[in-house]
């Protein structure tokens, strides 16, 4: 999988549930709740005021380190 800004936060966590930790890592901490699941990572960026380029790196290298 490669995640983007547009990428769905459950669709992610669903791939690779450990990809969580780079979500609370930012004060994502709502990642139980049904609307936050269905949210994409540069919506939920936006409403933390983090940046969502900079989280998307950090988990696309940390999926391609797993393979």
């Amino acid at each position: 999988m490669v995640v983007t800004k547009k990428s769905i936060i459950g669709d992610v966590l669903d791939h690779d549930p450990e990809t969580a930790q780079f979500f609370f890592a930012i004060g994502m901490h709502c990642l139980g709740c049904p609307a936050s699941r269905g949210e994409c990572i540069e919506d939920a960026c936006a409403v933390h005021g983090t940046d969502a380029d900079a989280l998307v790196e950090e988990i696309n290298k940390f999926l391609a380190a797993k393979n």
